[in-house]
């Protein structure tokens, strides 16, 4: 008996040892990325090695297959982007602090009722913890860890980080991340130089950006285009995108 508690507080001193290394490795990892930008992310990874699935993408060869992605700051992008990316993706990103339980019980509503899509209710914040930090699939450890990572980017990043990185790392087509790659693939120019309505439809796309695409937007991806653009002006035009600055 005694030697099976010794060896039970044994392996709970290994366990806690164990939690205390991951949680300074994983705030490490945050404070790290708080002024460097990531090299790349499990995302960029995983999708240059698979095919993409998605309309127009038959017959791409892998070896021709590149990421595209060029990491850039907000004073180098154009203000109208910050704007679209909040007007579409998380409208309460200023006010809430990682989770928006509003968005979440609408989604929850929508699925339940048998929406043709099913909706999400992720911040923008959740989509940094996950693109970032953990790998591609769908699991309970997964989600948590995203909870995780949500709380940690919320407690050490300031909200103009956090959309500093959303707008790199976010995928915008096939092997093509981040707002500067995009606008330089699909507009020929930089990211700093993009319209309102360019901001607009690259925003839009982003749920689905193998299925939407904005090299060849459809009458689908017009109309998210529209939407985002009147959630743009409801927001109050650039004026919102100085006091993301100031954050």
């Amino acid at each position: 008996m005694t030697n099976y508690r010794q060896a039970a507080r044994r392996a709970g001193r290994i366990a806690l040892q164990v939690l205390a290394a991951l949680f300074l490795t994983s705030v490490a990892w945050v404070l790290v990325y708080r002024w460097v930008s990531p090299p790349a992310t499990w995302l960029m990874l995983d999708r240059r090695a698979h095919a993409p699935v998605g309309l127009g993408y038959h017959g791409i060869r892998e070896e021709d297959r590149r990421i595209d992605y060029d990491f850039k700051t907000l004073d180098e992008v154009s203000p109208h982007l910050p704007l679209a990316l909040v007007a579409a993706e998380d409208q309460r990103f200023l006010i809430h602090h990682g989770f928006d339980g509003d968005a979440l019980l609408k989604a929850a509503k929508s699925n339940l009722s048998g929406g043709k899509q099913l909706r999400g209710g992720s911040t923008i914040s959740q989509q940094v913890a996950k693109n970032v930090f953990l790998w591609s699939g769908r699991s309970y450890v997964r989600k948590a860890a995203e909870a995780y990572f949500t709380l940690l980017i919320e407690l050490l990043w300031n909200k103009r980080r956090i959309m500093e990185m959303y707008m790199n790392v976010a995928e915008m087509g096939d092997c093509i991340f981040g707002a500067e790659a995009a606008s330089q693939r699909y507009f020929h120019k930089s990211a700093k130089k993009l319209t309102p309505a360019e901001a607009a439809l690259l925003a839009g796309v982003l749920p689905n950006p193998l299925r939407f695409r904005a090299a060849q937007p459809g009458p689908q991806a017009r109309a998210k285009q529209k939407r985002v653009m009147r959630n743009m002006r409801r927001l109050g035009g650039t004026t919102y995108v100085r006091t993301l600055m100031d954050k």
